[in-house]
């Protein structure tokens, strides 16, 4: 009950209104036009289904201490992404990594391990995959490896993460500032005071 009530919340008070369109089967087309319209047409209403649920997951589950209800939805617009963009899409990255932040703060590290290990094998098929991308990878990484008590493969993650977001963005970029507050976070847990000040100040 627990379970159907936390999917209920998830899913349909956010996407149900999304999902209709793109898992009714699609209509048979009778020339090439109308199949590449029609296919046009899908990736549209899919292309909002997964900012949906990356903008309100995140924002208003996972970011308010409730990660368990942002993962049915997550989920579905993962399964619903993969039949129609293919298992290696980039695309599929952002939902990725916000399953594997999500399980990790709801307890559960394999299912987060295993998140990120698809989001890394993503990666390392794509060689046109954007600094930006790499950067929230890394990230998520070295976020993973904090909670599980890794903390100088949570340093090497997070160093990447400023590299390559700063490599994208610029020095002085929003985007940056989170890989230093995490790294400052590290330092300052583990007393190396001076190190952890002058990384809070580049926040």
């Amino acid at each position: 009950v627990s379970h159907q009530k936390t999917d209920w919340v998830s899913i349909h008070s956010q996407i149900c209104h999304l999902l209709s369109p793109v898992l009714r089967p699609q209509p048979c087309f009778h020339s090439e036009k109308d199949r590449k319209d029609g296919k046009e047409q899908l990736l549209r209403k899919q292309e909002s289904l997964i900012a949906v649920v990356l903008s309100t997951a995140p924002g208003g589950f996972v970011w308010a201490g409730q990660p368990l209800e942002a993962i049915p939805a997550a989920l579905q617009a993962l399964r619903s992404s993969s039949r129609l963009l293919g298992p290696a899409s980039l695309r599929l990255l952002p939902i990725y990594l916000l399953l594997a932040e999500a399980s990790t703060g709801a307890g559960r590290p394999r299912q987060a391990a295993k998140y990120l290990s698809q989001a890394q094998w993503i990666v390392l098929q794509s060689p046109d995959c954007s600094a930006a991308l790499q950067s929230k990878l890394h990230q998520g990484l070295g976020l993973f490896s904090i909670a599980e008590g890794n903390l100088d493969q949570a340093l090497y993650h997070l160093a990447n993460d400023v590299y390559l977001a700063t490599a994208e963005f610029g020095l002085n970029s929003v985007e940056v500032s989170g890989g230093y507050f995490h790294m400052a976070n590290i330092f300052f847990h583990q007393n190396k005071m001076d190190a952890a000040n002058s990384l809070y100040t580049e926040v």
